[in-house]
């Protein structure tokens, strides 16, 4: 509404400036004419003689062409433009008394704006102006038309990344939820400790994941949070590391939840309870860049490729595309037998 309302008053404001001038000419023109004094008969004849533009536009800028042009009724535009026209000169034509500028002396006349114009000549150049004024509509009709269309690809954008996101938030939960359930049988007290940790993450979840960005100190944190739940689970029977700059700027951002679904596939697939596991999770800073990499241990038991499962990957794959684009890379190695 606002660009729409921004877009109206640049347009009124060309027609305010156009026909300003327009009236000025005159009193521009007998200035010059006269050199000495402005003959204000002149100026007035003129004004009389733009009266019937002036009307005609200003019909056909409030209500022809919105009400017929920009809705493509177009043998009613071209019907109601005729008629408008000819509706205003007609009665001026026959029924106006002798023009005044007739009764002024021969060196005055040249004073006088649109004067002794021929019946056809006021039309066409009636038709004339109510085509740049349509021209002009359909200008600023396109630039809104631009505008909006753009508005909605970035709404129908930030929908989708949003949808993209709160898809992740249930999956993400869901997990959660089952690890401290299998925790709860295995030792209680930790299960309370797990659900503490649990309600820092959801408050991060409610809280901070709505946000365009977020500063990557802060995610690191809910990262931290999410794995020392799962240090609780797993106690010392896993070899989990955690590398990454322990004073991180508070300029460096990234858009929030992505990093942990790498974090949470490698706990769900790289870890077993009969093998030795590993997650092993890097990260560091370069210049407009953040790097992450995240490593966990592969068993044969598994057999299958991480790539395809659950939506998780799939979905913040879709979501850096639509932040990034071509900007990002994401290499996924499972060439080997032991790692991931």
């Amino acid at each position: 509404m606002k660009i729409q309302k921004k877009q109206a008053i640049g347009e009124n404001l060309l027609y305010l400036m156009v026909w300003s001038a327009i009236i000025l000419v005159p009193v521009l023109n007998s200035l010059m004419m006269a050199e000495l004094h402005v003959s204000f008969e002149n100026v007035l004849i003129a004004w009389r003689q733009i009266s019937p533009y002036l009307l005609i536009f200003f019909v056909h800028n409030t209500i022809l062409a919105p009400r017929y042009m920009l809705r493509h009724k177009y043998w009613k535009y071209i019907a109601g433009n005729l008629l408008l026209i000819l509706g205003i000169f007609t009665p001026v034509y026959f029924f106006t008394d002798l023009p005044e500028a007739a009764l002024l002396p021969e060196n005055e006349l040249h004073g006088v704006s649109f004067s002794n114009l021929k019946m056809y000549w006021n039309v066409v150049l009636a038709l004339f102006m109510n085509g740049a004024n349509s021209a002009i509509k359909l200008m600023y009709q396109s630039i809104r038309d631009e505008q909006h269309m753009e508005a909605l690809k970035q709404q129908n954008l930030q929908a989708e990344m949003d949808y993209l996101k709160y898809q992740i938030n249930p999956h993400f939960f869901m997990n959660t939820l089952n690890n401290i359930h299998a925790l709860i049988d295995i030792d209680p007290e930790c299960a309370k400790n797990a659900v503490i940790e649990l309600s820092k993450m959801m408050r991060y979840v409610l809280y901070d994941s709505g946000r365009e960005r977020i500063s990557l100190e802060h995610d690191m944190q809910f990262l931290m949070n999410y794995i020392e739940l799962m240090r609780i689970r797993y106690t010392d029977a896993i070899d989990i590391r955690v590398e990454y700059p322990r004073d991180l700027s508070a300029q460096v951002s990234i858009p929030p939840l992505l990093l942990i679904v790498f974090v949470e596939n490698a706990f769900k697939h790289g870890v077993s309870y009969n093998e030795p596991s590993f997650v092993h999770i890097a990260l560091r800073c370069e210049t407009g860049r953040a790097v992450c990499e995240v490593r966990n241990s592969r068993h044969a038991a598994s057999g299958r490729k991480i790539e395809g499962s659950g939506m998780g990957l799939d979905n913040v794959r879709k979501r850096l595309d639509l932040l990034f684009g071509d900007e990002y890379e994401l290499r996924i190695d499972d060439s080997r037998d032991n790692e991931y």
